[in-house]
């Protein structure tokens, strides 16, 4: 079989793979057990420390929790720098509660495995060992430097020395070999899923071949009496008439020979035209939007896809997963819109991007949030449902177009065109959902290089 289009199985794009939301949940948990633990520290044990300023470093990662709450949507998927980032600011926060409380000497030091665990198995390896070492260093900080544990009568509680050191080397250790372990299972994993995805895409490729040759031996079938017949008249007619005449009854006899052949050719083997991979950005955006462009919603180009005024006109690469993605989107949108659709395209040197603006309602704003989560109830408001009842909710479709576009490296914005508070518009505004895709160039274009490389000969499928 020959092999996907460039960027499809791609092991190295591993972002947006965490949500935002799992690791504010994961934070919440851990900012419960620390109140919890600094709380029954002082009140049970009769330890005595210093309370303000473990509330202090606590509250830090409460205030971040609830940034991330009300800044960004609940379905927002964080790239590997920002996974990075957060998981280094929670490592951080948990070294300053540390600090507080004893250093190694508290036995609440080794939870520093659980992001260096959790960044094995989201991360790449790169930005795991930059987490690792960065949970080494300040572990070796806070062995060496911390306010030591004081019972109400002074006494220090803390571990001889050889115990201590004991206890960083354990955590040394379990950072080396937990975030080993974690990261050779998942790439284990992710190697596993990206070759059953090659074999279903061969198996897909495989049956529409299984397909076409039933269809080619149907046709071979139906039109072999035809043929049959054509070429036994023409060779009666060869034998009977002279010159000119003689000459074209014995064409026709051929051509029919050649009918012959060229349907058995199409049953022995398909052709895999290399042409097709690639694509203007204009055409693959009108085959996108062809079977919606006829359903009583006028949708509108920006730029003309028959004109394609772009410049420079951009060569893309036509893969399936664009063309089905793009085309949900624009399902979506003419399936809520009242009159019109607009889709603009924009292209600059550093990205690609394509807006769908529709004149409907717009995405409700009790999950504008979570757009593009599955299975996401959508409950219409009355005379939405009677307009279309057959949209009891929305999920998958736009789930599906999500995943398909970013796996093509695309980033989804979702909007609406007005709040909930204006006026109601006029027919044909710009007034309803907005969704835009926008690739960096160099995920979805060609390079000049390619654009003016020889494709080579079209190769035949082969079992």
């Amino acid at each position: 079989m020959m092999a996907p289009p460039p960027g499809l199985l791609n092991e190295k794009r591993r972002s947006n793979w965490v949500r935002l939301r799992t690791l504010i949940v994961l934070r919440w948990i851990a900012v419960t057990g620390q109140l919890a633990a600094t709380i029954i520290a002082r009140e049970v044990f009769d330890l005595d420390m210093n309370l303000g300023l473990c509330f202090m470093v606590i509250g830090v990662a409460v205030i971040a929790n609830l940034i991330a709450i009300f800044v960004y949507p609940e379905n927002k998927r964080l790239s590997e720098r920002e996974v990075t980032l957060t998981l280094m600011f929670d490592i951080s926060q948990l070294a300053a509660l540390l600090f507080l409380t004893g250093g190694l000497n508290n036995p609440f030091a080794l939870l520093m495995l659980v992001p260096v665990t959790i960044a094995a198995t989201a991360l790449r390896t790169a930005p795991t060992v930059i987490v690792g070492i960065y949970a080494i260093v300040l572990v070796t900080l806070v062995a060496l430097f911390n306010f030591p544990l004081r019972t109400e009568q002074g006494f220090v509680m803390q571990m001889p020395p050889v115990f201590v050191f004991g206890f960083w080397v354990a955590i040394v250790i379990g950072v080396v070999f937990l975030g080993a372990y974690a990261r050779r299972v998942t790439s284990e994993v992710n190697s596993m899923s990206e070759a059953l995805l090659a074999v279903q895409m061969a198996l897909a490729r495989e049956q529409k071949i299984s397909d076409l040759a039933g269809v080619v031996a149907a046709t071979a079938h139906e039109l072999g009496t035809p043929l049959a017949t054509i070429k036994l008249t023409s060779s009666e007619l060869a034998e009977d008439l002279q010159g000119e005449q003689r000459e074209d009854a014995l064409l026709i006899r051929d051509q029919a020979d050649r009918c012959r052949d060229i349907l058995q050719s199409m049953g022995r083997a398909g052709k895999d035209d290399l042409h097709l991979h690639q694509a203007p950005l204009c055409a693959v955006l009108q085959e996108a939007a062809e079977p919606h462009l006829n359903r009583g919603v006028n949708v509108i180009f920006s730029p003309d896809p028959i004109t394609c005024g772009l410049n420079p006109k951009p060569i893309v690469w036509r893969r399936p997963e664009i063309i089905h993605g793009l085309r949900n989107l624009i399902q979506n949108a003419v399936d809520f819109a009242e009159s019109t659709v607009w889709v603009d395209t924009t292209l600059t040197d550093e990205t690609v991007s394509i807006r769908i603006i529709d004149d409907g309602r717009g995405f409700s704003q009790h999950v504008i949030g979570r757009i593009g989560d599955p299975f996401v109830s959508f409950n219409p408001q009355v005379g939405e449902k009677t307009a279309r009842p057959e949209y009891d909710g929305m999920g998958l479709g736009l789930f599906i177009a999500k995943t398909l576009l970013e796996r093509s490296g695309a980033e989804l914005l979702f909007a609406n065109a007005r709040d909930s508070f204006s006026l109601q518009p006029e027919p044909g505004e710009r007034c309803g959902a907005i969704v835009e895709v926008i690739w960096p160039v160099n995920e979805i274009c060609l390079s000049e290089d390619q654009i003016g490389h020889g494709l080579g000969d079209n190769q035949p499928f082969t079992a």
